[in-house]
């Protein structure tokens, strides 16, 4: 059970424990304009005049609900159907927390068990666990396979991966000091030959993301002969939608791969709770965080289902078990697992089919604005990048003006000007036309 400090003594003894003097100095790296001082709420309101107020607060945040959005990496706005929804919401698995009895767990292990059955499917790799918090620490969890894997610590990146990924991972393996390398072309893709160059017997692993984070395709193939031509782990990290019309990781030998599973009809929810995907080869099963859950028979010869493997420290040899990994993204995972069976194989071919299309009609309207451009003229999925003839910030304030999310600022996140663009199977011509003539209104 956690601690919950009852008295100021216990949070300064707490505090100092940590080794800060304050609260405030705790959460200095948060930005003062994104904390809230206190809410303005009357104790003498009644029940109806506070959710009223709480409600009009509410009303001044903007959404996809409200807003049509070409927001992306990494967390795209695809239509959820509504039985998804409606499952979540049975007590039994919204109030459960963890199947550690099997005997009263079965749906919750069932889910767990298809979840991980339809992953597999999907990537075409051997073993899925039942997920992990989202595609961040995925990644902290391959380098640490990695590593205990091949006793290196040293990585490859090949390309343009996601830099939230990449800084979450940099703090999570901090402690065991590993470190990666990037190695990405001028126009963000992989750069094969510098990879090529730097690889050697020290390499633990080479990572690739597929679309990458500015959208485009990468050689996965010729990365693979370059990871395996020193016998270090290959590690893909996948967008789940794409591979409805992409080459799955298993397809081209990936020894982990994993990818954050929003898309499969979880809410944007303003970043999360997401869902983490990871995957790996059987050789490797022994390794992996997280759980797994198998389907066996019980005394009376009834399909039953239980937990087979769980590697986080409670379980096994505490400071030597091979992950932290304490609990799973359950609830998450369900509307994840109601999605992929509601939607099935062709609905899933019909999501990344209207999305692959209304993109690349999209980039092409814009790139015949004068004083825009696409970023390169690599082959992407759903996303990509532009140049634009003003101010990133100036395109994303009058697009908002219009009700729309314009995309990303990549000045934020890497050292490219320009927007990065993400358009699903949601987005309507008329939509899309409009963004255009949003866009034309600073042309030159």
């Amino acid at each position: 059970m956690a601690f919950v400090p009852s008295t100021n003594e216990e949070m300064s003894q707490m505090l100092q424990k940590i080794g800060v003097t304050s609260f405030d100095e705790l959460i200095k790296d948060i930005p003062e304009h994104s904390r809230v001082k206190e809410l303005d709420l009357n104790s003498e309101l009644s029940e109806l005049e506070a959710l009223k107020l709480v409600e009009s607060i509410a009303k001044k945040n903007t959404s996809h609900s409200n807003f049509v959005s070409f927001l992306g990496g990494g967390i795209y706005d695809h239509y959820i159907p509504s039985i998804v929804g409606s499952v979540l919401e049975r007590p039994e698995f919204k109030t459960a927390y963890t199947p550690y009895q099997a005997e009263v767990s079965q749906g919750t292990l069932q889910v767990m068990y298809e979840f991980q059955t339809m992953i597999c499917r999907l990537t075409g790799m051997e073993i899925s666990n039942a997920s992990l918090y989202d595609a961040g620490t995925g990644l902290a969890e391959a380098f640490f396979m990695a590593h205990a894997h091949t006793k290196k610590t040293k990585f490859l990146v090949a390309g343009t991966v996601n830099p939230l990924y990449l800084q979450t991972t940099k703090s999570l393996v901090a402690g065991r000091q590993l470190t990666f390398e990037v190695f990405a072309n001028p126009d963000g893709t992989a750069d094969i030959d510098g990879l090529r160059n730097a690889m050697n017997d020290d390499i633990a692993g080479v990572v690739v993301q597929n679309p990458n984070f500015l959208g485009n395709l990468e050689d996965v193939f010729e990365i693979e002969k370059i990871a395996h031509s020193q016998k270090a782990l290959y590690i893909s990290i996948f967008n789940p939608i794409s591979l409805a019309l992409l080459v799955p990781p298993g397809n081209y030998n990936a020894d982990i791969a994993l990818g954050e599973g929003q898309p499969l009809g979880i809410p944007t929810s303003f970043g999360g709770p997401v869902l983490g995907l990871f995957t790996c080869k059987e050789s490797l099963v022994r390794s992996i965080p997280g759980r797994i859950a198998g389907m066996s028979i019980d005394t009376d010869g009834n399909r039953a289902f239980t937990l087979t493997l769980q590697t986080r420290e409670q379980q096994i040899k505490r400071e030597k078990a091979t992950s932290n990994i304490c609990t799973n993204q359950g609830l998450i995972m369900l509307a994840a697992t109601v999605y992929l069976e509601t939607m099935g194989k062709q609905g899933l071919i019909e999501v990344a089919e209207q999305s692959f299309q209304k993109a690349h009609y999209l980039a092409k309207q814009i790139a015949n604005i004068p004083g825009y451009s696409l970023l390169n003229d690599k082959p992407f999925f759903n996303e990509f990048a532009i140049k634009c003839p003003v101010d990133v910030c100036t395109i994303r304030t009058a697009a908002e003006e219009k009700g729309f999310f314009a995309g990303i600022n990549l000045t934020k996140y890497t050292n490219f000007d320009g927007l990065l663009i993400a358009v699903t199977e949601k987005r309507t011509k008329k939509e899309l036309d409009t963004f255009v003539d949003i866009l034309k209104q600073f042309a030159k």
